[in-house]
């Protein structure tokens, strides 16, 4: 099954000749747009969470976490914080709770949209100290730059949140123009190709890597 892992095929070969058009405008042009009432209520189970465990306590969101192994890692690897897993999609984790039971006691699965949550805690003026996007839907066709993060009316609220920014791709066409629109705002990232992991971070990195795909990263501090 891993063996047989497409890699991204795309009309876009380069950067997008409208990203900075379309980033420029969501940077100066605040997303209003209603926020859902599921989305409140993760929220208000997290900021609950958050008040029990310490507030005082260092915050890292893995965005998009899917099966939840890239959080429990990262909730492994900094005891100290508190780790929430995001993810829109409730059988990935109920799979995570089987999977790794029992999960660390500094980490929480939250179901939610990214966005919705990326708002509500900028709202709230809370700020990450990690915030980790690994392997997000790419949209490679070129007509779909506005659904990519960086392409979105959220993605000002992505740099609001502050911390370090680390993002992985099997396409480097999506990481360098996150780079790009990070540069727009004045922050400096890098994009380098992903060492071989002895632990893949999450499932789609394993199966990446068992095909033979080359991988990418993006860090930056914001």
């Amino acid at each position: 099954m891993f063996a047989n892992s497409r890699q991204v095929q795309s009309n876009q070969q380069g950067v997008h000749q409208d990203l900075e058009k379309v980033v420029r405008r969501h940077l100066e042009n605040p997303w209003r747009a209603p926020i859902a009432e599921h989305d409140q209520q993760a929220f208000a189970r997290l900021s609950e969470w958050r008040r029990q465990q310490g507030v005082e306590r260092a915050l890292m969101l893995d965005s998009g976490c899917g099966t939840g192994r890239s959080s429990v890692a990262l909730a492994r690897r900094f005891p100290e914080a508190l780790v929430v897993g995001a993810d829109q999609s409730r059988d990935r984790l109920d799979r995570a709770g089987r999977r790794f039971s029992p999960l660390p006691d500094n980490l929480l699965l939250l179901r939610t949209d990214c966005a919705g949550l990326w708002r509500l805690m900028a709202q709230a003026q809370w700020r990450l100290q990690r915030h980790q996007i690994l392997y997000p839907n790419p949209w490679p066709k070129g007509a779909h730059l506005k659904r990519r993060w960086h392409g979105h009316p959220v993605w000002p609220t992505v740099l609001a949140l502050g911390g370090t920014l680390e993002m992985r791709s099997n396409w480097p066409v999506y990481l360098y123009e996150v780079e790009a629109a990070l540069a727009l705002s004045g922050v400096q990232a890098r994009v380098a190709t992903l060492a071989l992991q002895d632990a893949p971070a999450t499932d789609f990195e394993e199966k990446y890597q068992a095909s033979g795909q080359s991988l990418w990263q993006l860090s930056a501090t914001l």
